[in-house]
């Protein structure tokens, strides 16, 4: 079943040109960006110049017009030797290319996707503020309606790539609504007036790439730049949340096999009472749980992938949040198994478990907590 997802010739071509450039280009580099915490200048054109950034862009703007399974694999093995870099393959997907494609205007899709599609920009989007993460009711970033603009007042935080981004995504309040009710989305310009970008925090991991605050101080946006119906801004990104959840997944798998890559290595070259710690049954039942998840996560994930771009989007919802729970939950044990197997020397800060064990634990925070996936989950078994 699984061959039906992912082996067509075309596609195995395109995973065996991601990985050769990711293991050529990325993995060299992979733990200097984690120790500078920055991501060298020479990255994002390389993934744009393969279509990578861009890679959901329709074909009729210009993009390569690539599936959800194209990006997962895509991210899967750039995220195998760095997690940071894999947050650039569709880097403006959740924020502009998903909002633009399912309630964008004609104009603005002819407008922004063009520019997208040349793989040189990524976009960010502003949802979390300091007072509000899963419980968006208490959102307090205000918009209001002035003339041929909206006038923006107001903060978000933990802003991924808010420093760099040309467009940011930014979701306020129009008017009063439970909930999520009341809630709409703009698109603004870098360099807008009233927008000011804050400094980056220090993170566990995802090194590389930056996490800002954004300030909004009377900030206008041309009333056209709203995307989609007013008040529904919200449910909106939600309903882009199912079809981005799985690339969280897909980081998270491809972090994980990056993990299970190198513990096999170590524990087929390390030799302890005259034999190899692989032929230990502790390790070798280790090293086969962890395993066992990766195949598990990939098969859970490729499912996923197929009902959406096959257009079936009923319970789509709950399907995304179960791949990217367990996918997230899986990466946090994976790699902790990797550096246990390694040892003392798994601990140690130039050891690549290391940074992976680190970078593996913002996916069970990150676009939806796992606690968020299961309570969807749920609630998709709640009989009527």
């Amino acid at each position: 079943m699984l061959e039906s997802f992912d082996q067509s010739e075309e596609l195995q071509m395109f995973r065996d040109a991601v990985r050769k450039m990711s293991e050529k280009e990325f993995a060299p580099i992979a733990a200097q960006i984690d120790e500078d915490d920055a991501m060298p200048d020479k990255v994002l054109p390389l993934l744009g110049d393969m279509g990578l950034v861009q890679l959901q862009v329709p074909e009729e703007y210009g993009g390569p017009g690539g599936s959800l399974l194209m990006n997962c694999i895509a991210k899967e093995e750039v995220a195998r030797h760095s997690f940071a870099i894999s947050h650039l393959v569709g880097a403006c997907d959740f924020a502009m290319v998903l909002p633009l494609r399912d309630f964008g205007t004609e104009d603005q899709r002819q407008r922004f996707l063009p520019e997208v599609a040349k793989g040189n920009i990524t976009a960010a989007i502003g949802l979390t503020e300091p007072g509000t993460g899963s419980d968006v009711s208490g959102m307090k970033t205000s918009a209001r309606r002035d003339g041929d603009h909206w006038v923006i007042n107001g903060q978000k935080t933990f802003i991924t790539k808010g420093d760099t981004a040309q467009y940011i995504n930014v979701i306020a309040r129009t008017s009063e609504g439970k909930g999520g009710n009341g809630l709409s989305s703009f698109l603004v310009e870098k360099g807008t007036p009233g927008l000011t970008v804050g400094g980056s925090v220090r993170k566990m991991g995802m090194r590389g790439i930056k996490s800002v605050d954004l300030f909004f101080e009377d900030m206008r946006v041309p009333a056209e730049n709203m995307l989609g119906e007013e008040g529904r801004g919200f449910k909106n990104a939600m309903n882009s949340l199912n079809y981005n959840r799985p690339t969280v997944a897909a980081s998270a798998l491809g972090l994980a096999q990056g993990a299970l890559d190198a513990a096999v290595a170590y524990a087929n070259d390390r030799v302890q009472f005259g034999q190899k710690i692989i032929e230990f049954q502790a390790i070798g039942h280790k090293l086969a749980e962890m395993r066992i998840k990766v195949e598990a996560a990939r098969a859970l994930l490729y499912r996923v992938c197929h009902l959406a771009d096959s257009g079936h989007t009923h319970g789509l919802a709950e399907m995304a949040s179960c791949a990217k729970a367990f996918a997230s939950s899986a990466v946090m044990e994976i790699t902790t198994e990797a550096v246990q197997v390694y040892g003392g020397a798994g601990y140690l800060r130039d050891n690549p478990v290391e940074r992976m064990m680190r970078d593996a634990k913002v996916t069970q925070i990150y676009e939806g907590t796992t606690e968020i996936q299961k309570l969807i989950i749920a609630r998709s078994m709640v009989t009527r």
